[in-house]
């Protein structure tokens, strides 16, 4: 009887402590994903310094890689964002699209060919469906860094609060993590299993994904400048945000702006332009990111790809880390379940 009180206590409590927690829980998890990936830097200022001290360099670190380029950017991101809105509107009344298409001559073996399946594109369709998705993507980006730049205030409190969370998580992540194994109902190689796995989907997602996305987002945007394409900067943006995206990719700007150069009658960077992305989203993939997170996280591509489309329609941009770090913690206690649980419920067959 007693043990049932308690249990019903301690479940209110956590209950409480919970709600209490919820308005700062995307800070929160923001700033235990920073402190998994900075923590290999702060370990080896721990080495020479005393641990406060580390913890203070490494969070000046963090400050300098995050807070200036995302305050930086996001300004010029509203605007690009909002220009491209306004002309994807645009081209859905002034069709510059349809007439491009009506006159070239690739558009017409395009259709030639879709005959023999009887299917046919008309110049109207084309020109809807890419104006509406520069439209979509337009209006996405620019409400998230509108978001940030009329509350800039709210923006700096979240930062430097996650900052705060951060230097303590660094100094005692030891401690923090013992606690939670010890609470734990699980054994606990299970808890330590799940702890790994946080951290390494942590390291793929910002350290793999993140740079992966960063050097093809700054690439792509130095292409688009030099051949004079509008918003460059914009662009590489979004081609960063793709690069998250298994299957997709930055081949969601680059083969379209390739099929665009073609219309146009741009052969030479048209062709240019497909090269580089198979040559720039493979060395990503299949050379960059294995050497930088190897293969700790392996899950399905669909599923990346599901989770991270289900993280930013959920949560907004910072689904890109959500996303995979729920779908993390799902085939993870699966796992944990079919190995060690299963049997229990299930009879013997």
């Amino acid at each position: 009887m007693i043990l049932w009180f308690f249990l019903a206590v301690f479940i209110v409590s956590c209950f409480l402590m919970g709600w209490l927690l919820w308005p700062f829980v995307s800070v929160i998890i923001l700033a235990v994903v920073v402190s998994v990936v900075f923590s290999p830097v702060y370990n080896f200022l721990n080495q020479k310094l005393n641990s406060t001290l580390s913890s203070i360099l490494t969070c000046i670190l963090i400050f300098l890689v995050l807070f200036l380029p995302l305050s930086f950017f996001v300004g010029i991101l509203a605007n690009e964002a909002w220009d491209l809105y306004l002309t994807a509107k645009a081209a859905l009344q002034s069709k510059p699209i349809m007439e491009l298409l009506e006159k070239s001559d690739l558009f017409e073996t395009i259709n030639l060919f879709l005959a023999k399946f009887k299917i046919q594109i008309t110049g109207e369709q084309l020109n809807r469906a890419i104006a509406e998705i520069g439209r979509v993507v337009g209006l996405f980006l620019y409400e998230q860094a509108r978001s940030i730049t009329t509350n800039v205030f709210k923006f700096i409190v979240n930062f430097f609060f996650m900052l705060l969370i951060t230097f303590y998580l660094l100094i005692d992540s030891g401690r923090l993590v013992s606690f939670i194994v010890k609470l734990s109902p699980l054994p606990e190689d299970q808890d330590q299993k799940l702890i790994q796995k946080f951290k390494d989907i942590a390291m793929a997602i910002l350290l793999g994904n993140g740079l992966g996305g960063l050097i093809q987002g700054v690439l792509g945007g130095i292409v688009f400048a030099l051949f004079g394409l509008k918003s460059p900067f914009l662009w590489g943006v979004i081609m960063g945000l793709l690069a998250f995206l298994p299957i997709l990719g930055i081949g969601g700007v680059f083969v379209p702006t390739a099929i665009f150069f073609f219309l146009q009658g741009r052969i030479g960077a048209g062709i240019f332009f497909l090269i580089f992305y198979i040559i720039l989203s493979s060395g990503i993939e299949y050379f960059f990111k294995p050497k930088l997170v190897g293969q700790r996280v392996r899950m399905h591509t669909l599923i990346v790809f599901l989770s991270i489309i289900g993280g930013l329609k959920l949560f907004g941009i910072l689904g890109i880390i959500y996303g995979p770090l729920i779908v993390t913690a799902f085939l993870t206690l699966a796992e944990i379940y079919q190995a060690s649980y299963q049997q229990m419920i299930e009879p013997t067959r």
